[in-house]
């Protein structure tokens, strides 16, 4: 199962997709995806397009996953702008939808990514209002999952992946460390259309923002002493959005090669 990761994406798209009665194919805009690494990452602004297909009526649903900041010759290390806010407002989601025959659309993001590289496959690119952007996963969602997802912070959930990504030694990374004992840290940024704060005016004092951690559990910071790199065992991951919706991956043993 591959899900959403962000508020507007996930509220948006689950609030979508509860009302869907009917059935769309999607595009196997997958079926040659070629692995490929994208280096210079870290803070990078992306958005995400999901485009809906599958079984409204039974709630057998497909996504596929669309990510500006994966567009072929983007360089991070040139510029930090994928999404730019002019284009993203320019985006309809209902002439996405006409143009794919879907089920229905959602934006995720704007988001900064907190990741330094990610190798993982992409394939066909879409056109979304004149700019080519490549596939790079199918999320799967039920009616059951639908129910929580996108509704309550720190509430964990699964996710299909076999792509890595990876923190360089030397990156502040930014972590949650639950009442079990599992540390999770921060892949995304949440930004959305409405930014609440910048980046900067959250990392300055990142623990006094949060108000709704569960009992027992705390955020902390870290500069990292050694490359972390993520990519589950059995192809599963484990992720959770915190209460503004920037969006956690499980680390540790099967999930990383440690718990920072």
């Amino acid at each position: 199962m591959k899900i959403l990761n962000k508020l507007t994406g996930v509220a948006a798209i689950v609030a979508t997709i509860t009302m869907l009665t009917g059935c769309a194919n999607l595009k196997d805009d997958g079926a040659d995806a070629k692995v490929s690494r994208i280096d210079n990452l870290n803070q990078v602004r992306y958005l995400e397009i999901f485009v809906v297909g599958g079984n409204g009526i039974t709630g057998n649903l497909r996504a596929n996953v669309y990510n500006t900041s994966l567009i072929p010759g983007f360089d991070g290390a040139t510029t930090k702008d994928s999404a730019p806010q002019e284009y993203v407002e320019g985006l309809s989601t209902e002439q996405i939808k006409k143009q794919f025959g879907a089920l229905g659309v959602a934006l995720n993001g704007p988001k900064l990514w907190m990741i330094d590289w990610f190798e993982l496959p992409l394939g066909k690119d879409e056109d979304f209002n004149g700019r080519e952007i490549p596939w790079c996963a199918t999320l799967h969602l039920t009616k059951s999952q639908l129910k929580t997802m996108g509704k309550v912070g720190y509430q964990t959930t699964t996710i299909e992946r076999t792509s890595k990504l990876g923190y360089n030694k030397g990156t502040t990374v930014y972590l949650i460390d639950d009442a079990e004992g599992n540390t999770w840290i921060m892949k995304g940024f949440e930004i959305g259309m409405n930014p609440k704060w910048t980046f900067q005016e959250f990392a300055a004092d990142p623990a006094s923002h949060f108000q709704h951690l569960p009992p027992g559990w705390k955020f902390r910071t870290k500069v990292l002493d050694q490359d972390l790199i993520l990519i589950p065992e059995t192809g599963v991951a484990t992720i959770m959005p915190d209460e503004f919706y920037n969006v956690y991956d499980k680390t540790g043993p099967g999930y990383s090669n440690y718990k920072p």
